[in-house]
């Protein structure tokens, strides 16, 4: 049974979110998003679930306790690595927390965790490559987010950190033939240079980044040879219109000044509050129905195994067997 002086606080710095972005930016070529949902909050979770492992691995090496990094068994996703302690690989499962009266109330009363479900996608769980003797390690991140333009807007006037993104659309992320796009032709309307940072991948499906410089008004030919194109990025928020082409698309791709998303989370820290092994939660957890409404999420949307964390064993007891 896990209680609040068992949870592992874990100090949180800024370069755990740069790690996070750029984790999350390479996502977006094999990821899939759910029918009307947004994805700039997937990667938001996404930056915020990387930084978790992250600062993990920092205390275990800070703490000369030792371990290794294995790929991990989603064969969709071949640049993530699960921690593997004693030959049990840990598949750490975080929840971002960005409500503000929430983040006080368990920086204040961190036993208000005790109650919450520590949850695992059903569909996951039943997958392959899962071993009995795997172990499931639970995290909450406190971490703000400044997804709004108005919120964007008081982040930048008090000069805090941003990153400005813009998701392309599915025809250009996974083209349906894996064949060169083309000449890619871009223009600015702001009225100031804009810097612009484009990713895609290459003809063997490498991360392929290059930035370009636009003046205003004027038409900017690349030949790079893109096989798709993911995101954008810009380190301003532009006040017109930027418009891209490709040659083997017929269409011209318009991204309005709104259309940017800030991606930056804002962590504060992390409460690592116990873990659980793959048989504990076939055996002891329950099934909750997606729409259910849990203290980390206002509704789920899938299937999860749930355990509560006061049910979930010390992570005390899992470090000092090493």
């Amino acid at each position: 049974m896990s209680s609040p002086a068992d949870f592992l606080r874990l100090p949180y710095t800024p370069d755990l979110t740069e790690g996070g972005i750029q984790y999350a930016l390479r996502s977006l070529a094999y990821s899939n998003e759910r029918e009307g949902r947004s994805p700039y909050g997937r990667l938001r979770r996404l930056v915020a679930n990387v930084a978790v492992e992250v600062a993990f691995r920092r205390y275990l090496s800070q703490n000369n306790i030792p371990f290794e990094v294995q790929a991990s068994t989603p064969f969709t996703d071949r640049e993530r690595f699960d921690v593997v302690l004693d030959d049990r690989r840990c598949d750490i499962k975080s929840f971002l927390i960005s409500h503000r009266e929430q983040i006080l109330e368990i920086r204040s009363n961190p036993s208000v965790l005790l109650d919450a479900p520590a949850l695992v996608p059903s569909d996951s769980h039943a997958g392959d490559g899962h071993s009995y003797n795997d172990l499931y390690l639970f995290a909450f991140m406190n971490g703000l987010v400044a997804a709004s333009q108005a919120d964007l807007q008081k982040a930048m006037a008090k000069n805090q950190p941003h990153y400005l993104t813009h998701v392309m659309p599915l025809a250009w992320r996974k083209p349906i033939h894996w064949t060169p796009l083309g000449e890619l032709v871009l223009k600015s309307e702001s009225e100031q240079e804009l810097i612009v940072e484009i990713n895609g991948q290459d003809e063997a499906r490498e991360m392929k980044r290059v930035v370009i410089s636009l003046a205003p008004g004027v038409k900017v030919s690349l030949h790079e040879s893109f096989y798709s194109i993911t995101s954008l990025h810009v380190r301003r928020l532009p006040e017109a219109r930027l418009a891209l082409r490709v040659e083997s698309m017929n269409e011209t791709h318009i991204v309005a000044p709104y259309d940017w998303s800030n991606i930056w989370v804002y962590g504060m820290d992390i409460f690592m509050v116990g873990y659980a092994t793959y048989e504990e939660m076939s055996q002891r957890a329950t099934l909750l129905l997606p729409n259910s409404k849990t203290f980390q999420y206002e509704r789920t949307y899938v299937k999860n195994l749930a355990l509560p964390v006061s049910r979930l064993k010390p992570m005390q007891k899992l470090l000092d067997a090493k």
